[in-house]
């Protein structure tokens, strides 16, 4: 009884993480080549703008970064008088209000009981004029490279109504931070380059995006998320036939979080995102695969129920250390799995990341980087058991230390 109950958790848990190991795989070879037909680049020539945008810089006591982001974002190249700075302050400190007051900025002060950037956006749009083109989203951290309107603005001349800018790390400054920055240009390699190359849409992440204006505004009336709005704006883009660009030479910084506990909160945050939404669109998207063809919207269901990287890579490797144990020794024989398949599926999503990962990140800082993984595995398997709530209450990341 007991062999057939571990070989039944066997089975299934090889299943789930192979379909996964496999899925990183595919999109990573496939980030490798490139599709100029779904995209734009700064190759292209640039049409005369015309698109006027309201660059949407939404913060909670953010006092610390948010003075020298918003000096930044007015260094764009793109025609001053089509582009807006609209800073929506909730929290500030006085001075901090003060200071961006004497810039040719917008800011709309805002106070909530429970306080969240759906809720911060859609005052900000409720205040301001509607005569604008193009809503682009930041945080209040994020830096914008000199050339990022202009080509976020190609990919609306190819028709989409939403595109993802390349987000990256603006600071390598702890084992943290540079742990936080690889995995998020996998998340660029996988869920961007590899999807958008094979005609699927980019995943969204909650920043550096852009958006038909009034299309936007509409979208985010009917959004009241606490955690992950851009999840759930993603999926009804998707459930709608609407198709997400990547804006790869579009760069944007961003800060990387620097400390375990932030690290944590954040993973925690994330993961129950993820969990509500597939709870919330699991049945209507396999409706809409059946009925519709919707691959586009299934591909991103299933998504949020993806392991994260560090946890399938730990979780593999200790199953094959645990069916190897129990073969070797014959404690339990006759195992349905043998152990070199876990090895193999190790090998496979091992591979899967390391292609998916810049070379640029191959150096000694990355190493001694990896000291910090099984910590950081520590805390991903934590925040596994305290997603209860965890999207029902606003969780801030604080910047600038």
């Amino acid at each position: 009884m007991i062999q057939i109950i571990i070989n039944i958790i066997e089975f299934a848990l090889f299943c789930y993480l192979a379909i996964f190991g496999c899925y990183y795989l595919l999109f990573a070879v496939a980030s490798i080549f490139d599709n100029r037909d779904f995209s734009a680049n700064s190759k292209e020539k640039i049409k005369t703008p015309f698109r006027k945008y309201a660059v949407l810089i939404p913060g909670y006591k953010e006092d610390s970064v948010i003075i020298d982001v918003a000096k930044k974002a007015l260094e764009q190249n793109y025609p001053k008088e089509l582009m807006d700075v609209i800073v929506i302050a909730d929290s500030f400190k006085q001075e901090t209000l003060d200071c961006l007051k004497k810039l040719p900025i917008k800011v709309i002060e805002v106070s909530f009981d429970v306080s969240t950037k759906s809720k911060a956006l859609r005052r900000a749009m409720d205040v301001i004029d509607n005569d604008y083109h193009i809503a682009l989203i930041l945080d209040a951290d994020n830096v914008m490279e000199s050339n990022f309107i202009e080509l976020i603005d190609l990919h609306f001349d190819k028709g989409f109504i939403a595109v993802q800018g390349h987000r990256v790390a603006k600071n390598l400054n702890t084992s943290f931070a540079v742990l936080d920055a690889i995995s998020e240009e996998i998340n660029n390699s996988i869920f961007r380059t590899g999807h958008v190359n094979i005609g699927l849409s980019s995943a969204l992440i909650g920043s550096g995006m852009a958006f038909e204006y009034h299309f936007f505004k509409q979208r985010m009336s009917e959004i009241n998320a606490i955690g992950g709005f851009d999840k759930e704006l993603e999926l009804t883009l998707l459930r709608d036939n609407h198709k997400i660009s990547y804006a790869k030479d579009a760069i944007v910084y961003d800060e990387k979080v620097q400390k375990a506990e932030v690290f944590a909160n954040q993973r925690r945050r994330w993961l129950s995102a993820q969990f509500v939404y597939f709870r919330r669109f699991a049945l209507s998207g396999l409706k809409h695969l059946i009925l519709n063809g919707n691959f586009d919207f299934f591909d991103k269901v299933i998504q949020m129920i993806s392991p994260p990287r560090i946890l399938l890579l730990f979780t593999i490797f200790s199953l094959f250390v645990f069916n190897f144990t129990l073969t070797y020794f014959s404690l339990i024989p006759d195992l349905i799995i043998h152990y070199s398949g876990w090895l193999a599926l190790f090998v496979i999503s091992l591979t899967a990341l390391m292609i998916a990962t810049p070379k640029k990140y191959y150096n000694i800082q990355t190493f001694y980087a990896l000291k910090t993984l099984p910590k950081a595995a520590i805390i991903m398997y934590k925040s596994l058991f305290k997603l209860k709530g965890a999207n029902k209450k606003f969780i801030h990341t604080q910047h600038g230390t």
